[in-house]
């Protein structure tokens, strides 16, 4: 009986696993009784929330670092996971250990069984993923939590949280089915996290989703901070240690700045990131503390050069917007000349469509399936990506299979590019041996973790 779960890491793996069946059910009463039964540990901390098409979980791991650096204790959310579930929670930058995640699923298991008992209804995974990081932060004490949107924001399990500040990255056409094809609907789903009299903070926004966006700020009579008006990039240049950055903040200058990752879009995370600090603390950060938080962000799966020799850029692109960042990318930060591309899909895609602007940079394609229900058939991608690139195209699976062959096979001056799905940039980069390390900066608060959870 689930009512006797025994409280181990594999029993905790699979108590969750158990729920993935119930698939994507929108509506907020579920986490909402949830959370009820087990005293509603999402209101005893702050929270900044975090919704967009793209870059939300870089943004979450850059408030996360910023926040720590000034001295918090923090504790972020994130989805969906790269290699194991517990890679989703975060706690003084700490990436969850096995012991942490048994824990917390054993801490919240009861109230699951009980939900089940009185309503013959389950959670869904989701649900329950996000019920772990709110207990787990209210047992750990966080300072703030930095929670990321699921998917959308109106009914994602999420959007039980009263935020102190609100963010909201960008709008670009993505799981339409759910949330809509036009950017105005989109922004309605996704702007529908912005409480009474809260306070947003958006990155750039096209016309039509900033009007969906000032319709719901007016609606909740809520504080807006739009960039680029309200806060900018002044300069991003690029050299041998990544991106130079100045940014205009809310409150302050923040000029230097060293960000090691790739994309010049992560310069406008980095700002909508500084501006969601202000924001939360209603001041002006500490320069150096900025400073030494945009140097150390890392953010795994999202353009990582995971190799030299050749290289190797591991990127979850999985949308339109995002596959004209990874081109431009690779037009702009690399010096190789053509590219094999191992490609993976998940769910309704137009594969053809959403790679079109890598045509004229790939030589061969891998097509690719993750070890995910929704995947698309490799030989559906392989056919599309055939006709859209121009290029030959051949079937490898699994994931850690193409990477081989990738390798085996890249020629002078040719780096190898994963992108896709972030399911696919997962097993990728176990295939590579990477895993999660935590940023310096919050390396202040190892005294405050229970270190039997690792």
């Amino acid at each position: 009986m689930e009512a006797d779960y025994p409280g181990d890491y594999e029993a905790a793996v699979a108590f969750l696993d158990r729920r993935i069946g119930y698939g994507i059910r929108p509506g907020l009463e579920r986490i909402a009784h949830l959370l009820e039964l087990m005293g509603n540990p999402h209101r005893s901390y702050p929270v900044i929330h975090v919704a967009g098409t793209n870059g939300k979980t870089s943004v979450v791991r850059m408030i996360s670092d910023i926040l720590g650096a000034h001295g918090l204790f923090t504790g972020s959310f994130t989805s969906p996971h790269l290699h194991r579930v517990e890679d989703r929670y975060a706690i003084g930058g700490t990436t969850f250990g096995k012991t942490h995640l048994a824990r917390a699923v054993e801490d919240l298991a009861p109230f699951v069984v009980m939900q089940e008992e009185q309503f013959d209804e389950s959670a869904t995974y989701f649900e329950l993923t996000a019920a772990v990081a709110f207990g787990a932060f209210s047992v750990d004490a966080v300072d703030v939590a930095i929670v990321e949107v699921g998917l959308g924001g109106r009914f994602d399990a999420t959007n039980v949280v009263d935020a102190a500040v609100s963010v909201i990255t960008g709008i670009a056409i993505d799981h339409t089915s759910y949330l809509g094809d036009t950017q105005a609907q989109i922004a309605t789903e996704k702007a529908a996290i912005l409480k009474e009299a809260g306070t947003l903070v958006t990155g750039p926004l096209g016309a039509e989703a900033r009007d969906a966006v000032a319709l719901r700020v007016n609606e909740v009579n809520a504080l807006w901070h739009e960039g680029p008006e309200a806060f900018s990039v002044v300069r991003a240049d690029r050299d041998e240690r990544g991106w130079v950055i100045d940014i205009q903040g809310l409150f302050g200058t923040y000029d230097d700045l060293t960000l090691g990752i790739h994309g010049r879009h992560q310069a406008t995370h980095l700002a909508t990131a500084i501006a969601a600090c202000e924001a939360f603390f209603g001041r002006e950060l500490d320069g150096d503390a900025v400073r030494e938080a945009a140097a150390t962000v890392r953010s795994p799966g999202r353009l990582e050069v995971a190799a030299l020799s050749p290289t190797v850029l591991i990127d979850g692109a999985h949308n339109e917007e995002g596959l004209r960042g990874l081109a431009t990318v690779l037009e702009e930060e690399f010096t190789e000349d053509h590219w094999t591309l191992v490609l993976g899909m998940r769910g309704d895609r137009d594969v053809g469509q959403l790679i079109e602007p890598l045509r004229g940079k790939i030589a061969k394609v891998l097509a690719t399936e993750a070890d995910d229900h929704l995947a698309v058939p490799a030989a559906e991608i392989a056919a599309a990506a055939e006709k859209a690139l121009d290029a030959p195209a051949t079937v490898v699976s699994p994931v850690s299979a193409a990477i081989k062959a990738a390798l085996a096979d890249a020629a002078e001056g040719e780096g190898v590019v994963v992108a896709g799905s972030l399911y696919v940039a997962g097993e990728a980069r176990h295939a590579m041996g990477l895993d999660n390390a935590p940023s310096p900066v919050h390396r202040r608060f190892e005294a405050q973790l229970d270190t039997s959870y690792e």
